[in-house]
């Protein structure tokens, strides 16, 4: 039985071997109480349920643990997670899901590895080899798993340009209103599809929009309303009132899914012979203009609801090429002025 150790608060504080990660690096878990016999307590009470789930955990089959996980997890995941995580466990494991999870070591998941990277992106199989691992440590914490996953591959970022922009809104000026509404929101808004799709007109305050839900689709394959992405995709975006102006005054701000975004977006872009790339790129556009016109980050971050700047790097890389000629031709005449300036002073009487 651990011992738990005095701490300068006067608290007591017991560690106990929780797992060994794929690495070999042991983690521990810690209990602080007040009184030492209460840390031990704790601790013993953590190790007893590890125990007691090893041994339910005896004739679980992968299938049986993921719905278990699931089911556990069920409260504190969103509806759009859950269904991903379903389709996973029944268009994945095909072949795997009837063996006990006592089966899956190193050499078994690997194998899974090997035959489920053919024709998947290595984002895709890392993603779902994910789900696969924490379901697995879920119910055999003590497993260690050491196993070769496809390399990572850099994205390739497409940043919409100006021009793009602007061919768009007028095709779905006279084409598609609720598309056009949806690609004001994305490329002037920052609003993601699932916000733009749970949007009413009871959110918008004279021309300020208050984002705070988003529409997903849960397990049963329904629409429903949820929370935001994140805290801080709660956030209110200004917009100008020529824009404000054509949403209506009642109910849903655009009336489609964002399923059918998806779709009317991609046949668009093909009618109109524009390179393909995501609704979702909107929102890049957005955060690279409002870079190139000198906007400071935190405040791009606020807006898109960006929790972090690493998506903002990563757009940054792609600089729109109207942006970049501008700028090019602006650092051209910035150098020529100071070589051209340099060249007189050297010259000799």
């Amino acid at each position: 039985m651990a011992t738990a150790k005095r701490l300068p608060s006067g608290n007591y504080r017991c560690r106990v071997f929780d797992y060994k990660d794929e690495k070999g690096i042991k983690h521990y878990r810690s209990f602080t109480a007040n009184t030492k016999k209460e840390a031990e307590y704790q601790a013993l009470l953590f190790s007893m349920n590890k125990k007691k789930i090893k041994e339910e955990s005896k004739d679980l089959t992968i299938e049986k643990a993921m719905l278990n996980y699931c089911e556990m997890k069920s409260n504190v995941l969103s509806p759009s997670t859950l269904a991903n995580y379903k389709r996973l466990i029944y268009n994945s494991f095909d072949g795997y899901l009837n063996l006990s999870i006592k089966k899956f070591d190193s050499e078994l998941i690997q194998k899974w590895v090997n035959t489920y990277a053919k024709g998947r992106t290595p984002k895709t199989v890392r993603n779902t080899y994910g789900f696969l691992f924490v379901v697995l440590k879920s119910f055999l914490p003590d497993l260690s798993i050491k196993v070769t996953l496809p390399q990572r591959v850099k994205p390739s970022l497409y940043v919409p340009t100006d021009n793009d922009i602007k061919t768009i809104i007028v095709y779905l000026a006279d084409n598609d209103k609720e598309m056009l509404k949806a690609v004001y929101l994305a490329a002037f808004g920052t609003l993601r599809r699932s916000e733009i799709c749970a949007l009413t007109a009871a959110d918008i305050k004279k021309n300020v929009i208050h984002i705070n839900k988003a529409l997903v689709m849960n397990e049963q394959r329904e629409w429903v309303t949820k929370t935001t992405k994140t805290i801080s995709s709660i956030r209110d975006v200004e917009l100008p009132e020529n824009i404000v102006k054509m949403f209506p005054k009642n109910g849903k701000i655009v009336d489609i899914n964002p399923t059918m975004i998806t779709h009317r977006f991609a046949r668009m872009l093909k009618k109109l012979k524009i390179q393909p790339f995501r609704f979702h790129d909107l929102r890049h556009y957005a955060a690279s203009m409002l870079h190139a016109i000198g906007v400071p980050d935190v405040y791009i971050m606020q807006k898109g609801g960006w929790s972090s700047d690493n998506t903002l790097k990563k757009i940054y890389r792609g600089v729109m090429d109207d942006y970049k000629e501008k700028f090019d031709k602006k650092a051209f005449e910035h150098i020529d002025s100071m070589t051209r300036n340099m060249t007189h002073k050297t010259k000799k009487p």
